[in-house]
């Protein structure tokens, strides 16, 4: 017999679940909150602890995979994001490249800063994603060898 893996979840959930984590992107970008801050580290904490309770309460086979495809999910959103809000972002003075690349047209800057981006993004989402999924793993672990020990 072969054993399939499996989210556990349906894709919908995941999706909701990935978009918890927007809105710190959105503010980020915007300029209206900024690193270091309280409400900065409510925004970038809060969504991924929510994402690991719903997987430990809905008993998922494999927390750690369900909670890698929702950050990996969250890595599109946040590329997306940074995509759309790149103008507002960066007031009209994008990134652009130095040193002997500084002589390439606009629009390579453009194209090679933003592919970073996108390829940073989808990183940032797939390293937040195998962290949770890393800490749901053990949380599960350690609190399915309690349940044991008090059924014995």
């Amino acid at each position: 017999m072969t054993r399939r893996l499996t989210a556990g979840m349906p894709i919908v959930a995941l999706i909701g679940l990935a978009l918890l984590a927007v809105p710190r992107v959105v503010l980020h970008d915007l300029g209206i909150i900024e690193e270091g801050t309280f409400v900065n580290l409510l925004f970038v904490f809060v969504p991924p602890v929510i994402w690991i309770v719903v997987v430990l309460t809905r008993r998922v086979p494999n927390p750690f995979l369900t909670l890698l495809i929702i950050g990996a999910l969250y890595g599109v959103f946040l590329a997306i994001t940074h995509q759309l809000l790149w103008d507002l972002s960066w007031a009209g003075s994008p990134p652009t490249l130095g040193g002997n690349l500084s002589t390439l047209p606009p629009a390579a800057h453009a194209a090679i800063t933003r592919g970073f981006a996108v390829i940073s993004s989808l990183l940032t989402g797939l390293i937040v994603g195998a962290v949770t999924g890393l800490a749901g793993w053990l949380i599960s672990r350690i609190s399915g060898r309690i349940r044991m020990n008090r059924v014995r």
